[in-house]
């Protein structure tokens, strides 16, 4: 049983940590910071927040989940990254919901289920990881 719960952690782990690192590497090297900002949040969102912060949301929301992303797939500094993750699913949350009310959560939900069930269940657990190797070093 044990064998299959940390299965199950490093499952959650990846598949949450490939779904932000593919999200945020598009943003970062395949469309380019600015252009995420020009074409997706200033023209969404120019009327309900100033420019300044808008910038702000789209370099640190594509750069939290490049590197939030990576982070969670090699299991190093695992915490960290889903307090930044989850400041970033808080943000969006945020976002859509000032814009459109009633918004389609299913991009957001899965990865809010992963991330909370990584938080709640014992860190011990997650054997397949770095985090885990330097542990176990000391």
């Amino acid at each position: 049983m044990i064998r299959n719960q940390q299965i199950a952690v490093a499952t959650m782990r990846l598949i949450l940590g490939f779904v932000f690192f593919f999200q945020g590497f598009g943003k970062v090297f395949k469309f380019g910071l600015n252009n995420v900002y020009e074409n997706f949040f200033l023209k969404s969102y120019t009327d309900l927040l100033p420019d300044f912060l808008l910038l702000f949301t789209a370099y640190y929301t594509s750069i939290i989940e490049l590197i939030g992303g990576l982070l969670l797939i090699i299991g190093f500094k695992r915490d960290l990254a889903l307090y930044f993750l989850a400041s970033v699913l808080v943000i969006v949350t945020i976002g859509h919901g000032m814009k459109d009310p009633i918004w389609d959560l299913s991009h957001v939900m899965y990865r809010t289920i992963l991330l909370v069930g990584l938080l709640l269940l014992p860190k011990s657990l997650d054997k397949f990881s770095i985090d885990f190797l330097i542990k176990k070093d000391k």
